[in-house]
Formats: structure tokens, sequence, C-alpha cells
């Protein structure tokens, strides 16, 4: 099970983008994911007329190692530590620092 997942609201700790906070908008593979609005790069694209593809300068958006992102713990406005538990047979997410399930109103 991923402590971090697509759809989870995450915020970044490390890099040039720190302090950014973003949704998660997919796993690239088990180390990396691709936030939104974070680690934005300019990309150089050749026109390419049998695709319909314009050339120009376009953004991007990379994908970012996930020991840079912690998730976001709305009851305490900032990052937070997940952890696991066991409740009522079903293996949950929880923050470290008040015990709350992750994704729970």
């Amino acid at each position: 099970m991923e402590r971090i997942r697509k759809g989870d609201e995450v915020v970044v700790i490390a890099g040039r983008d720190k302090g950014k906070r973003g949704t998660v908008v997919a796993r690239v593979d088990e180390r990396h994911l691709t936030v939104e609005g974070v680690n934005v790069v300019k990309k150089h694209v050749r026109p390419n007329p049998m695709k319909g593809v314009t050339g120009g300068i376009i953004d991007k958006t990379m994908p970012i190692d996930v020991s840079n992102v912690m998730l976001w713990n709305p009851a305490k406005s900032k990052g937070d530590r997940v952890g696991f538990k066991e409740i009522d047979g079903k293996k949950v997410r929880v923050f470290k620092s008040n015990g709350a399930t992750v994704g729970a109103k």
C-alpha cells in the first residue's frame, strides 16, 4: 500500500518548489509522482504536421521524487507523516501527529 496516492494533497518539502501545495496527478513509478503546478519546466517542441503538433515552447509538469513531498494534514495546516493502522479488519492510512484517518472528513 502506498503512503501517497493519486488525488492526495501534498506539500513540497525540498527543492526549488519548496512550500508549494498541489494535488497528485499521477504516480509515474514507485519513487516518482507528478504534482499539479509543481516542477513545471519549459520544453521546446518541434512542429509535427503529421500529428498536428505546432512548434514552440510549452510548460510541462515533470515528476518529483516521493521523498520530497509530504501529505497535507488539513487539521494541522502543515505536512505530516503517514502511518498505517488496521481498523475493522481494513488497513487504513493515518496521520502520525494526531492519528486521524487520511481522507476522512
